[in-house]
């Protein structure tokens, strides 16, 4: 599987959908942590998440964190059911 990695201006682009399983509850905590790297350090996270198009990731700073979705610079959305890979 080839990773088709975007800048976080062409998230508008997409359909973002489900991942095929829903991992909200697993992924929060890492998300949590990736919020305090990019507000403290400036750090960025490695985020993968499903498309219509299939699997895109996003190299960026995690803004904040709701109870259904993170948030990024300039108030992008992606929705955790469709995360599948977070890495920092």
């Amino acid at each position: 599987m080839s990773e088709h990695i975007i800048e976080k201006e062409e998230l508008a682009n997409y359909t973002i959908i489900p991942a095929e399983e829903d991992k909200t509850a697993f992924w929060k905590e890492k998300l949590q942590y990736a919020v305090r790297l990019g507000n403290e350090f400036k750090s960025k996270t490695s985020i993968t998440f499903n498309t219509s198009e299939g699997e895109r990731t996003v190299f960026t700073t995690v803004w904040s964190l709701t109870d259904n979705y993170l948030t990024l610079k300039a108030g992008r959305l992606i929705p955790l059911n469709s995360v599948i890979n977070v890495h920092y």
